[in-house]
């Protein structure tokens, strides 16, 4: 009974540590450092796929999102079962929004061939959203991405353990925008159909900790969806 108890308190006391470390991670490192950062190397259990197309309800566009799969166990000449086959799946998709880990999306002109990609750079995109309010109040179609562009905390890795950034492009891909400022963790967004307008928010470092708190200061930001340049305006309403 009593090794019982020396082995959960060991348990107990390593998770606590293992937590305590994972939780001050920093989220940013902001040293520049003249040596060259280590690229991260290729994950070979992982193939990159898309998804059968998404159209959003009123549109003409389709959406093919891409992501990484996790391939576990198998061989080039392995077989697989139709439930095998059925879990190829990297996003979500309701009517109106994509969700998932996504390197990226393609799109295609209803009535045309050709695909056009979102992106030529890193991105890591978390969710993606159709403003169908705004579409069919004005007949200006915009997707809004909630998404990660660059490798904040230096692991060598894009993953959702870095700076979360806003962009907006149209419903086919083109123009595609920051609304967020660098450096800056995005926290969230609305539409207030009456103004046309997209608010956000987000969270400034400027203790540079690398963390985000209550120590931090938080902007207030919104952009008339009109504006044909699609300006950011900050406002303060505090």
């Amino acid at each position: 009974m009593k090794n019982f108890l020396k082995y959960s308190v060991l348990v107990l006391i390593t998770l606590f540590v293992s937590c305590k470390e994972e939780a001050e991670k920093p989220k940013v490192i902001y040293e520049n450092s003249s040596k060259e950062q280590p690229q991260a190397k290729a994950d070979t259990s992982k193939i990159l796929v898309a998804d059968l197309p998404v159209q959003m309800e009123g549109t003409s566009v389709l959406l093919f999102p891409i992501g990484e799969f996790a391939v576990q166990n198998r061989t080039a000449k392995a077989k697989y079962s139709s439930s095998e086959r059925e879990s190829f799946v990297v996003s979500n998709s309701n009517e109106y929004e994509i969700t998932g880990y996504l390197s990226n999306i393609k799109f295609k002109q209803v009535g045309q061939d050709s695909l056009t990609i979102l992106t030529n750079k890193p991105v890591l995109i978390e969710r993606v959203t159709y403003l169908k309010s705004i579409a069919d109040k004005t007949k200006k179609q915009f997707l809004v991405y909630v998404l990660e562009d660059m490798d904040s905390n230096k692991d060598g890795k894009l993953d959702s353990n870095d700076i979360k950034d806003l962009y907006i492009s149209a419903i086919d891909g083109s123009n595609f925008k920051k609304l967020s400022v660098e450096f800056h963790e995005f926290i969230d967004w609305s539409v207030i159909e009456s103004l046309n307008r997209l608010y956000f928010r987000t969270i400034e470092d400027i203790n540079k900790n690398g963390a985000f708190d209550k120590e931090d200061k938080i902007h207030y930001y919104f952009v008339d969806l009109l504006d044909k340049d699609l300006k950011v305006v900050e406002y303060n309403p505090i």
